[in-house]
């Protein structure tokens, strides 16, 4: 078509704006409801990840994101061409800041990946005019949603996710609407919002059916350990370097007497021989077993409890950090803290391998997260034996005890990870464990001042002679492995004495004692209202010391129990009086293995063998079983620990045929597809029983009729729910042969007689035309 002359004088940037012109307008999303709720959605992911993540993000992104929705629905019918630059160069700016934040994230990217799509969405708020942006801010929200999920660490974020699922319902609702182009619901006053057509039942019982079958997936899925991608690290933390001294322990809860000051920045004396007796306790929240050199003296007191830790964990255990091997009488030291050395990362990487010794138990591998909550002293807790090690800071201190130190404290939100080899415990292959100790550690491990050891020993060996007496039988075999007799002392001690039930009853350890010999003998002679026993870590130090007196290498470490596991965020909870001491035994060739003498404690510390697969259903299943009859919980206990062993089996042996090469993953993927089968096939058994028994409820002209559509719903021709049985026997006609036809017409106006009529029908003949319409299937 030739150009007329006008067009061909018009300049280029003329004809650009004349073509923009002439470009169909794209319709604009009308349903102001639809664009409220989806802006809410969206609030409520900026929100969340603000809780989970400790950021700011909503201060300034909701009230302009408000503003941007609003700009938008009354600008939604215009072109907008110069807002539309304006975002443009916006949306580069959001991207530069981007990458700028991200070189310097790269240990955790979630959270600059969330301020991105917040960013990006605030920009997004004033170019709303189609259905498919507003899809994208509902992307975008749930994206902001499930990051929170995988930040928080609280149950903060479920009220949260409630509203946001309360919200997203009817926003699928109304969008369904707005893609049929039906007209948009509107509210003409604020309190007629229960009577804008939304239908309020059924969106509430879809919303309750939503919950339930979350919480049963929730309940019944197993919680495998693990972590994909790049593990949980704080950003790098900025230090003075040359300050680090590697040999020093600070402890925020402690300082000098004499010296003012809170205490937060205490630096103990680095070669462990200062006097403990000069450091005093300046918060009642500290633990006093965290310093190079401890005096049982300082334990006096009660902790006040506060939450101190979070660890996200494959398996419990006793978060370990300090270890102790000369003792002093008084209280235990690190005798070789001057042996301390720095190790630094490769400058390209935020991994720490730490060299770990050989041991010939079976051993797993098990990832820790740690996040702090309060000033903690600058150790660094894990399991043992800490192989790798992700922290935030270019260097850090091992000692000789296999202790990792920071340069700085564990400060609120510092988060860290750690990858430890954990030992199973084999009583079988422990048993036969020699006794013939390297030099080094016969050295360090067995030392006993010379004025007890004498008493002590002969007192330890007598309990480890007599053992067979003291049975029951009396003709038990004797004890004569390391490890049957660590597992006997540690239960004498938790059954023949006992915690204080006022710690602060128990006297002062005079100086001219020591704590195991006080511990043990201080009621020899006396009458028998002397109170035995003592606190928690005497029982670990006179342990200690009765193994060494009988020629078994033994350790003071000090650290946190598990705590208490929420499976609600999948973390355990760890507080300050989770701190405590217990006993290391050294076996050749094994290790050291931990043992817990304290009453109320068992005596091994939670192991690998121990998981949290399926602890929500755990946590259920005690709740439920507080309201039933003792007899009735234990049948129902003993059935379900039996059905969850062959569970837990089955499950583990299917993803280890994964880990078998191609073979495996064939075969895996092979029996995945079959037991799919087995679930479709078994559930459309169901469905044909259930429908069964539906039918054999109704009358027989009604039967035949149901019947009669569900042969046409298979031959793809179903029933709209808005047609009237003569209106589809109409439809039927006129796709189908004249023999259904007629048969499908006769029928329809039986039923139509029958139902709205009341005439009695002949279920004779409607049977026959029936088994006539069956048999008529390729037509």
């Amino acid at each position: 078509m030739p150009t007329s002359a006008p067009e061909r004088s018009l300049s280029p940037l003329a004809k650009i704006q004349r073509q923009m012109a002439m470009m169909p307008k794209i319709a604009p999303e009308e349903s102001l409801l639809l664009r409220v709720l989806v802006q809410s959605m969206v609030i409520v992911g900026i929100i969340a990840t603000d809780v989970a993540a400790d950021t700011s993000l909503s201060l300034w992104a909701i009230p302009l994101s408000i503003i941007g929705a609003t700009w938008s629905w009354f600008h939604r019918h215009g072109r907008n061409i110069g807002a539309k630059f304006g975002l443009a160069l916006a949306m580069l700016g959001a991207l530069g800041y981007f990458v700028a934040n991200l070189v310097g994230s790269l240990n955790d990217t979630r959270l600059v990946l969330a301020e991105l799509l917040v960013q990006v969405q605030v920009i997004h708020t004033f170019d709303l005019p189609r259905r498919k942006d507003l899809g994208y801010s509902m992307t975008i929200g749930l994206i902001l949603i499930s990051v929170a999920g995988t930040l928080s660490q609280t149950l903060t974020f479920a009220p949260l996710l409630l509203l946001f699922l309360t919200i997203a319902i009817p926003v699928l609702f109304l969008d369904y609407r707005s893609r049929l182009d039906l007209t948009p619901l509107t509210i003409s006053s604020p309190t007629q919002i229960a009577n804008i057509g939304l239908p309020w039942q059924k969106l509430g019982q879809l919303l309750g059916l939503v919950l339930g079958i979350g919480l049963v997936i929730f309940a019944l899925m197993p919680r495998f350990g693990g972590y994909q991608g790049s593990l949980p690290m704080s950003a790098p933390i900025q230090y003075e370097q040359k300050k680090f001294d590697p040999k020093g322990i600070t402890n925020p809860g402690f300082q000098r007497k004499g010296k003012a000051g809170s205490g937060k920045n205490l630096q103990i004396d680095g070669n462990g021989g200062g006097d403990s007796q000069s450091d005093e306790r300046t918060d009642d929240t500290a633990y006093y077993g965290f310093n190079s050199r401890i005096d049982r003296n300082g334990a006096r007191g009660v902790m006040k409890p506060k939450l101190v830790m979070r660890v996200r964990s494959q398996a419990p255990g006793f978060w370990r950090a300090l270890a102790f091997d000369r003792y002093t009488g008084q209280g235990w030291e690190i005798s070789r803290n001057e042996q301390t050395q720095k190790v630094r990362r490769p400058v390209w990487d935020y991994k720490f391998t730490l060299d770990y010794p050989n041991s010939r138990v079976p051993s797993k591998k098990v990832i820790q997260s740690y996040t702090a909550l309060e000033d903690l002293p600058n150790i660094i807790p894990g399991l043992a034996t800490i192989n790798e090690l992700y922290f935030p800071t270019p260097e850090i201190a091992l000692d000789a005890e296999g202790i990792v130190r920071s340069p700085v404290g564990l400060q609120p939100g510092l988060t860290y990870t750690v990858v430890s080899q954990v030992p199973y415990r084999d009583r079988q292959i422990l048993d036969r464990s020699s006794t013939k100790y390297p030099p080094k550690i016969v050295e360090y491990y067995l030392q006993i001042p010379a004025d007890i050891a004498p008493k002590l020993q002969q007192y330890t060996q007598n309990l480890v002679t007599d053992y067979p007496q003291r049975q029951v039988g009396k003709n038990s075999p004797p004890l004569t492995s390391t490890y049957a007799k660590s597992l006997y002392l540690a239960q004498y001690l938790k059954q023949h004495y006992r915690l204080p039930a006022n710690p602060l009853s128990l006297d002062r350890v005079p100086e001219n004692a020591d704590v195991a010999s006080w511990f043990l003998f201080r009621c020899e002679g006396k009458s028998t209202t002397c109170e035995t026993g003592g606190y928690a870590d005497d029982f670990a130090t006179t342990y200690t010391m009765m193994l060494r007196s009988i020629g078994i290498p033994a350790r003071l470490v000090v650290g946190f129990d598990p705590g208490k596991f929420n499976p609600f965020t999948g973390f355990y909870e760890v507080s300050n009086t989770d701190a405590h001491a217990l006993t290391e035994v050294y076996f050749p060739k094994y290790g050291w293995l931990a043992f817990d003498p304290i009453p109320g404690h068992p005596l091994t510390p939670p192991g690998v063998d121990e998981d949290q697969t399926f602890s929500a259903l755990q946590q259920l299943w005690n709740w439920v079983a507080s309201w039933l009859p003792s007899p009735v919980t234990a049948w129902i206990a003993q059935i379900w620990s039996l059905t969850l062993g062959w569970l837990v089996v089955g499950i583990s042996l299917f993803l280890g045929l994964f880990n078998r090469g191609w073979l495996g993953i064939f075969s895996g993927s092979a029996i995945a597809i079959s037991i799919a089968f087995c679930l479709w096939w078994g559930w459309q058994q169901f469905t044909n029983w259930r429908h069964r028994q539906w039918l054999k409820k109704l009358s027989p002209v009604e039967r035949i009729y149901q019947q009669m559509l569900a042969q046409l719903r298979d031959r793809g021709v179903p029933k709209h729910p808005a047609q009237t049985p003569l209106e589809y026997a109409q439809t039927v006609r006129e796709t189908r042969s004249a023999a259904t036809s007629m048969a499908v017409a006769e029928i329809s106006q039986a039923y139509t007689a029958w139902r709205y009529g009341a005439q009695p029908q002949q279920v004779d003949r409607l049977q026959e035309l029936l088994k006539n319409l069956v048999k008529d299937r390729k037509n």
